[in-house]
């Protein structure tokens, strides 16, 4: 039983099958009623179930994190958001990986069958088993920054969220975001009114790395009020700061991307090439760090209840 969000680490490090996210969902919504919170488990697309905690209907910002469990794979998911020859490159590599295997068995099989067009079935065959691989191949038994930081800071802001204000807040775990952001896209189509103007706070990866950056979207970056709502996080602590994204090529792929005022959020990594998130989606996800968890809390918890307040 969830007792803080912490616990989630140890009692839930795997959310992949259909019996783990059933009992994680169970209990987080149990956790969720503990504090106070409605709760409930909204279908989606392809099996998706998103836990919805709060009222979505009265809120003005949504809270969200995706709950489910990557597969495990050979290379990790290195992202650059703010270095578009380095993302290039590294998404060329990947699908190198993928089509390269996929090439030779084909050009294998061909040869063996003296068959041009089995050759190219074959392909076409494993190039599909390999993606299908990617997203829902075994799980990564590793998950401690994708996303189960999100997942956590998350339920510690709603947690320590003022009673009285919670009705300008809801919060919105998503389901399948590895398969290709499926259960924000359902929750986007059921709740498109409601959605349509809500400052949209997703929390992907947080848990390692002193470089805690917001990637607003471009009608983000056009609202001069939501801004400057983003723009009372922007601190600095000990080796820790937050800041926005503004200005250059910036593309961080999560949740967010479904919504018109979605920001990602992300803890990044710096070196002399710029930004960057490495080790997800390998054994290596091992790290949260609970002081990023803790900035963004107070950060985004006053950005939100200052909201408005003159």
């Amino acid at each position: 039983m969830i007792k803080k969000p912490m616990d989630i680490l140890t009692l839930y490090p795997v959310r992949k099958s259909r019996r783990q996210k059933k009992a994680f969902r169970e209990d987080v919504c149990a956790y969720a009623q503990s504090l106070g919170y409605e709760c409930r488990i909204e279908k989606g697309s392809l099996g998706s179930r998103n836990i919805v905690i709060g009222n979505p209907e009265t809120a003005e910002h949504l809270i969200t994190a995706h709950y489910d469990t990557c597969a495990n794979m050979l290379l990790p998911n290195l992202i650059t958001p703010c270095n578009f020859l380095l993302f290039l490159l590294y998404q060329l590599l990947l699908t190198a990986v993928m089509l390269v295997p996929a090439v030779l068995i084909g050009m294998l099989v061909g040869i063996i069958v003296r068959q041009p067009q089995v050759g190219e079935f074959t392909f076409l065959v494993t190039l599909f088993a390999v993606l299908l691989l990617m997203m829902y191949g075994p799980a990564n038994r590793h998950n401690a920054n994708d996303n189960t930081s999100g997942v956590v800071a998350a339920l510690e802001i709603a947690g320590s969220f003022p009673k009285d204000q919670r009705d300008k807040v809801c919060f919105v775990l998503f389901d399948l975001e590895e398969a290709g952001l499926i259960g924000s896209s359902s929750y986007r189509s059921s709740h498109k009114k409601d959605s349509q103007n809500q400052l949209v706070w997703n929390l992907d990866c947080i848990g390692e790395g002193d470089d805690v950056v917001f990637f607003p979207s471009k009608k983000v970056r056009k609202n001069e009020r939501k801004m400057e709502t983003l723009q009372r996080c922007v601190t600095k602590l000990a080796t820790k700061r937050i800041s926005i994204r503004q200005k250059g090529f910036s593309f961080y792929p999560s949740d967010q991307a479904n919504f018109p005022y979605g920001v990602g959020i992300a803890a990044l990594k710096r070196s002399k090439f710029g930004l960057y998130l490495d080790r997800i989606h390998t054994n290596k996800d091992t790290v949260l760090d609970e002081t990023n968890v803790n900035i963004l809390r107070a950060a985004i918890i006053s950005a939100i209840t200052c909201d408005g307040v003159q």
